[in-house]
């Protein structure tokens, strides 16, 4: 086998490495988690410069896919490999996989179980262009939908709504960045993973919370969430039974709707 060289530019725009990838002579360029790869790199390919997305292409184009579907309450993805464009994710898709997605998963968890898949789709795609039978089939544009980056407030939990949407919201942001809220004594409190709790003696209000003797249960809009894993300001992350077997009694109270 010979030696694969590695080269790290601060810019794929910079002369000396695009003077470097034309001199290996590439036949295939395979990327993949990198946002803009401009149109005089990934034209040196012989047979085509590709994309692996993890997404159903052309829904989810952008930086957080994952994140997005989860967010959604999507009930399907997948990968796409795609041949590179100017535009961001618009490329002649090469070949799909699609993946269900399992109640209550998180975008962590669903990131594991598409990479394999991805990293099968890739060799396949390079099979595919090898030996000519890559046939691109253009995205329909108006069936696209945007995946945006996620920022610490997209994290931000919004009580008054319904407990699916709030679920999959804070399953949508975890484990990283999570999903935040914060208590009233100012401290912040990331939700790594919750569940619908089905019955609940409180009558919690959207945002109320109660710390019983076996859960934390939030209020939303139409019922109660069990926090099931949290990230409390100042410790480090635990399932809420190890926390309440650390705290002394019941507690309520309600969660401030903006960072202090």
């Amino acid at each position: 086998l010979g030696i694969m060289p590695i080269v790290q530019p601060e810019s794929l725009k910079e002369p000396l490495f695009i003077q470097a990838l034309e001199e290996l002579q590439p036949d295939i360029i395979v990327v993949v988690a990198f946002r803009i790869v401009p149109r005089s790199v990934y034209t040196l390919a012989r047979l085509g410069a590709f994309n692996v997305h993890a997404s159903l292409l052309p829904k989810y184009r952008g930086a957080a896919p994952i994140n997005w579907a989860i967010i959604n309450g999507e009930k399907e993805t997948g990968v796409t490999s795609f041949l590179l464009a100017d535009a961001v994710d618009t490329g002649a898709i090469l070949a799909q996989r699609r993946v269900p997605i399992a109640d209550a998963m998180t975008a962590g968890e669903l990131h594991d179980v598409l990479m394999p898949v991805a990293a099968d789709l890739a060799v396949e795609t390079c099979s595919m262009l090898i030996s000519g039978n890559a046939y691109p089939l253009p995205q329909d544009d108006s069936l696209a939908t945007p995946a945006p980056k996620i920022f610490r407030e997209t994290c931000r939990i919004d009580w008054s709504k319904p407990t699916y949407v709030v679920r999959n919201h804070i399953h949508g942001v975890s484990p990283h960045p999570g999903a935040w809220t914060i208590l009233p004594d100012g401290k912040l409190l990331k939700v790594i993973r919750c569940r619908i709790h089905q019955s609940c003696e409180q009558g919690l209000r959207a945002g109320e919370y109660c710390i019983t003797d076996y859960a934390w249960l939030a209020g939303c809009s139409d019922g109660v969430l069990e926090l099931v894993e949290i990230h409390l300001e100042g410790k480090r992350r635990m399932l809420s039974h190890e926390y309440i077997r650390g705290v002394r009694g019941a507690r309520s109270g309600q969660f401030r709707s903006v960072a202090m």
